[in-house]
């Protein structure tokens, strides 16, 4: 899978833009502030209809414009096919296939999959937890294009529920019946859209597991890989349990248990939404967390690790989603840059952003371009 022509028009920095690229690498050289990171931001943005950078569409916009297209021809499998998203910040997002409409943009997911490697990675495991679910649930969309439609129930349902818990906390009377009648339906939807998405996140940390452990030991010195691992702690106690239909009446179980608890908070206590991705390096009978006792060097190595082994998750589902090195060559010293260059440099595109030509490895020499003030030049 490759993207073979990118077209912007009012993203972020660019008016209009149209850059021609290929298979290999294609690396973008310029200055920080110069745009080079709002390129592979919008290759990005096609695959998960969200930025890695912004929590927003609003900021993707450029300022004085009503609207932003992203508009790219892809080709995977020997087929090339125009995706088109149009980012309207506080309406919906519309978007196209070959130019024709889809029903809802959602349904742009899966049509094209990036990876994406970046300083930003560092919130992976010195973030907060809301950081590492949302690692998981963009994977799981990437693989799986209808959870998207999961989590969004999900994420309904549960302001629904926040909204009502609120309201029977303060009620008396009749009132407060009358809602905790009503919770009992919120309940009953939480806990079977909540078992649909805790049951894919448990299944996709097993499936995620080897592959952790063998991309630290590359890119970690002196590390195996049993060095690194990864864990899945639930809101709950689920004994096992990992099959939806058991997944839902333990849901069930825990709300009930826990209801004095959230009329008086007046949120949901219990859900995917409050659990945790656990992130742990060491020896297996002396394992500590990484967020608060790794170094640096091998919080990066982890975050690093992470967005390698769903690279490799993703090619062994039979696909080849395209890199995106976004200006982490900066961040690692000589060794490890070629470490990772050659792990990535067999994919059938990465694109990469440098602010110095002299930062991306000779394995990732393909095509350069040089983006200063608004343009995007190929260089020779």
């Amino acid at each position: 899978m490759h993207v073979a022509h990118l077209s912007l028009h009012d993203f972020r920095s660019y008016p209009d833009l149209d850059v021609e690229l290929g298979p290999g690498a294609s690396a973008f050289i310029g200055r920080n502030g110069q745009g080079k990171t709002n390129l592979v931001e919008a290759v990005d943005y096609l695959s998960r209809l969200s930025s890695h950078r912004v929590a927003s569409d609003a900021p993707l916009v450029r300022a004085g414009a009503e609207q932003a297209v992203v508009r790219a021809a892809v080709v995977r499998e020997g087929r090339t096919a125009t995706l088109e998203v149009e980012i309207n910040p506080g309406r919906s997002n519309r978007a196209r296939v070959n130019r024709a409409p889809l029903p809802k943009a959602r349904e742009l997911l899966g049509l094209v999959r990036t990876v994406v490697f970046s300083p930003e990675d560092l919130t992976l495991v010195k973030g907060d937890p809301s950081e590492r679910r949302r690692f998981l649930d963009d994977l799981l969309v990437l693989r799986t294009p209808r959870l998207a439609g999961v989590r969004s129930d999900y994420d309904r349902v549960l302001k629904q529920r926040n909204s009502l818990l609120k309201t029977a906390g303060l009620a008396r009377g009749s009132a407060r019946e009358s809602a905790l009648s009503t919770l009992v339906v919120w309940d009953a939807h939480l806990a079977r859209t909540g078992a649909e998405l805790l049951a894919a996140r448990l299944h996709l940390v097993e499936e995620l597991r080897p592959y952790l452990g063998k991309a630290y030991e590359t890119v970690a010195r002196g590390a195996t890989r049993d060095d690194a691992e990864i864990g899945y702690a639930a809101s709950l106690d689920l004994g096992g349990a990992v099959a939806r239909d058991e997944l839902t009446e333990l849901l069930l179980e825990e709300l009930q248990r826990r209801q004095p608890d959230e009329l008086d908070r007046g949120v949901s206590l219990v859900g995917p939404h409050r659990d945790e991705l656990r992130l742990t390096l060491g020896a297996a009978d002396a394992r500590l967390p990484v967020k608060g006792y790794a170094s640096h060097g091998e919080s990066w190595s982890f975050a690093l690790a992470l967005r390698l082994a769903s690279y490799d998750l993703l090619r062994a589902d039979g696909d080849d989603p395209i890199l995106v090195l976004d200006d982490v060559f900066a961040e690692l010293d000589t060794e490890r840059r070629r470490q990772l260059a050659d792990l990535v440099s067999g994919a059938e595109q990465v694109l990469v952003t440098a602010a110095v030509a002299a930062d991306v490895p000779q394995a990732l020499a393909g095509s350069r371009f040089s983006v200063a003030d608004g343009t995007v030049t190929r260089d020779g």
